[in-house]
């Protein structure tokens, strides 16, 4: 499995291939390079609608990234504890897309 839980702090971690790694932070690569265009535009007083478009584009890149860290987590965490009998994985996803889709 590739999840552990830290024995000194408690949390969970996840252990990631670097390809997995590197489409994750691309992605946010992308949203933060957006943001940063989002400051110019403020900073340069670019027409309101402009930004908008812009912020809405940050919003996407954020929920590509959501659904790619989701789906590699429901095919990993998720599955390996299901098959192991631990459905408490399910709870916790069903809390995690409960928030998500607020």
């Amino acid at each position: 499995m590739n999840k552990e839980t830290c024995s000194a702090c408690g949390t969970k971690h996840k252990e990631r291939t670097e390809e997995e790694k590197k489409a994750l932070i691309t992605r946010l690569r992308k949203a933060e390079g957006q943001i940063r265009g989002i400051e110019k535009m403020v900073d340069q007083n670019a027409y309101c609608p402009d930004i908008l478009i812009q912020v809405s584009a940050v919003t996407n890149a954020l929920n590509s990234f959501n659904k790619a860290l989701l789906a590699c987590h429901i095919r990993s965490c998720v599955a390996d504890d299901i098959r192991s009998g631990r459905e408490e994985s399910i709870d916790e996803l069903v809390g995690i897309l409960q928030k998500l889709m607020k």
